[in-house]
């Protein structure tokens, strides 16, 4: 926090002071003026308390912060704030504030109290945090998806999934993911600003997304070899379907946090409540009227111990493969 005004240095200190903030050195505007960008810059990261400022000087500091890569916010009312009120990243005023200063804000606050804006940061990161989410799980799941699909179609004599069937999935996969915004956020991912790392989600991607292949190509070998699904297309793609849809669902809650999911972590009651009913409907569905004219056939009582081993299986080790991902990468 810095403070910026053009009252003089002996009013300064005694508004610092009944603030408790210890202003050290207070650079003053003649000073600013015999300077250059450079030193300004310099300075205006290890002062805090700046006096006597005309309102070019207040502009010139906040681009001096901006200079040293600063997000930098800036809360004014007068007529003297309407430059450093543009030139900050969230210009902020007060609805007694003169006309200019409003025009010039991005924010204004309706009443005496910051802890608006304090809300509304914590909010940004929450929903920023939801949103990556989001595409980390679709872009990780999407990819392995097509590693299943091509590695399928080089040695099975019918389509893995049926067209309808895919939509199906996809419709189901994409109902659970729905309640991603009302998802909690761990207080840790929280406490800093984050910013958007393109880089990170292509490699959470990599990493990540084949992982599902892995246990896709398990459940082929299940259908063709336990249940001998060669020659019963449908039963093939009503196993897999089942077993991609759960993977699909399950693994939000394995992504959506550094920590360890159910444990130290716990999703929103929502987005459980539709990991759950999404889960339910894709293991009932096979035996619907409904899944038989999607073209599903009712499931043998041995597969569902064997999916079982392998959701855990895969839950365990996409968790292993994060923690090692976050521990270099970060999340």
């Amino acid at each position: 926090m810095k403070i910026l005004t053009g009252d003089n240095e002996v009013i300064t200190r005694k508004v610092c002071r009944e603030v408790k903030l210890d202003p050290g050195e207070i650079l003053l505007g003649a000073r600013i003026d015999a300077i250059t960008e450079d030193e300004l810059a310099d300075i205006a990261e290890r002062t805090s308390v700046f006096a006597k400022l005309t309102p070019s000087q207040k502009e010139r500091i906040v681009q001096a912060l901006h200079r040293k890569g600063r997000v930098v916010g800036f809360l004014g009312d007068g007529i003297n704030d309407s430059p450093a009120l543009k030139a900050a990243d969230v210009g902020i005023s007060v609805d007694t504030a003169v006309d200019i200063a409003k025009e010039s804000a991005d924010i204004i606050l309706l009443e005496k109290s910051l802890m608006v804006l304090q809300e509304g940061v914590t909010e940004g990161r929450k929903i920023f945090a939801n949103i990556t989410k989001y595409i980390k799980m679709g872009a990780s799941s999407n990819f392995g998806n097509m590693f299943s699909v091509l590695g399928a179609s080089i040695f099975l004599p019918f389509l893995p999934m049926a067209p309808i069937q895919v939509l199906t999935n996809n419709l189901l996969y994409d109902f659970s993911q729905t309640a991603i915004p009302t998802d909690n956020v761990d207080e840790e991912y929280i406490a800093s600003p984050r910013r958007w790392d393109i880089d990170n989600i292509f490699r959470f991607m990599i990493f990540i997304g084949p992982i599902s292949s892995i246990f896709d190509y398990a459940t082929y070998a299940m259908m063709l070899f336990v249940f001998d699904s060669w020659t019963n297309p449908s039963l093939f793609q009503t196993g897999w379907f089942v077993e991609s849809l759960l993977t699909q669902t399950l693994i939000i809650h394995i992504i959506r946090t550094a920590k360890i999911p159910f444990v130290e972590s716990h999703a929103s009651p929502t987005l459980i409540g539709t990991t759950i009913i999404v889960s339910l409907f894709g293991i009932a569905l096979p035996f619907t009227v409904a899944g038989a004219a999607l073209g599903f056939t009712p499931l043998p009582a041995l597969y569902w111990p064997l999916v079982a081993t392998l959701l855990l299986s895969y839950s365990v080790l996409t968790h292993l493969v994060k923690v090692w991902f976050v521990r270099r990468w970060g999340m």
